[in-house]
């Protein structure tokens, strides 16, 4: 599949693009949510835990699609990428996806158990918590790449099931867990009223996750120089001044960010955190290019043939814009802060 056409390469291109603009807004929409409930587990009135999924109730599903959309544009333009990295990370993935539904089922039975809205409570929390560490370790794991064989006509993964598993991909996910926790502590800022005295808790552990998220960005960054000769040879390469430029604008957003967060300008800070967060994507993408799995795949090796990436261009190619167009509507319509009444089954 190396021998794409032109035309072949640029469409690939393109979905592969498309591919990370899907998880990164997936990243920055759920991981905020996902955060949300991280932060819940250390909430002690049950009526601003009721608040925080209510906070979150009109947009979820929404946000949760784009994960949906990343899976399927895997599927349609890198079928073989899929099947094998699937298989290779079947186990977080499975937690992830299980995190997911128990986060689901437990934002709609909180709203009407109520001898059991703790339990449920609880349910959400750590299911956000094992959510937001499964992909980390996903990530992690991907970043490693993985071993392959080319025996019949499918290449397939034959590592063993555990082999996912290493420092760095549990370090991924730690790192994963911290940048949500700081993400979910802008949200609830932002979707509380100003005179709710969850926005002060919510303040502190904006304080102490920013400084948490800052050291595991740095530690990720000097382990890859050192772990990943596809990144070293980019960021230290005859193009080093670009990567210095990208982590300085970096480091500005992340400064207007504090600062914003600081003076209590919560969309402000949430927008800055997204530009991070966006940035510091493009830029790992950037750096993994060509490949779309390091050392097992590149974004032409794994493309789909011809026939069936013009069949899947044509049939999904306005599908983004709908996408979009929906999220900024429903972020829209629900917009308004809340105060902990506004909690689920709250009587």
């Amino acid at each position: 599949m190396d021998s794409l056409t032109q035309t072949q390469q640029i469409i690939t291109f393109a979905w592969w693009l498309a591919l990370g603009l899907s998880l990164v807004l997936y990243i920055i929409l759920d991981g905020a949510d996902l955060g949300a409930g991280i932060f819940s587990l250390f909430v002690r009135d049950e009526q601003e835990r009721g608040a925080i999924m209510a906070a979150m109730a009109g947009t979820w599903d929404a946000n949760e699609t784009w994960l949906v959309v990343a899976g399927g544009v895997l599927f349609g333009t890198f079928p073989l990428v899929y099947g094998s990295a699937f298989h290779y990370l079947l186990i977080p993935l499975a937690f992830a996806l299980w995190s997911i539904i128990t986060r689901a089922v437990a934002l709609e039975f909180r709203h009407h158990a109520e001898s059991s809205q703790r339990f449920w409570d609880r349910a959400f929390g750590i299911s956000s918590l094992t959510a937001v560490f499964s992909a980390g370790v996903a990530i992690g794991a991907v970043l490693k790449g993985f071993p392959m064989t080319s025996a019949g006509q499918v290449p397939t993964y034959v590592g063993g099931a555990l082999r996912f598993l290493s420092p760095f991909s549990v370090w991924t996910g730690i790192g994963a867990v911290v940048a949500a926790s700081l993400a979910g502590g802008l949200f609830v800022r932002a979707r509380f009223e100003p005179h709710c005295p969850i926005r002060s808790r919510a303040a502190t552990w904006v304080d102490t996750t920013f400084w948490l998220a800052l050291a595991a960005v740095l530690v990720t960054v000097i382990w890859s120089v050192f772990a990943f000769p596809w990144a070293s040879s980019k960021w230290l390469g005859p193009h080093a001044w670009a990567w210095v430029l990208l982590g300085l604008v970096t480091v500005y957003a992340v400064f207007r960010m504090r600062r914003a967060s600081a003076l209590g300008n919560d969309l402000n800070a949430i927008l800055w955190l997204n530009l991070t967060i966006v940035l510091m994507w493009g830029g790992m993408m950037a750096t993994m290019f060509p490949w779309l799995v390091p050392g097992t795949w590149t974004i032409y090796s794994g493309a789909s043939p011809s026939v069936s990436l013009f069949t899947f261009t044509l049939a999904m190619g306005g599908f983004f814009p709908v996408m979009i167009m929906y999220n900024w509507y429903q972020i829209w319509v629900f917009r308004a802060r809340i105060n902990k009444l506004a909690a689920y089954a709250h009587h």
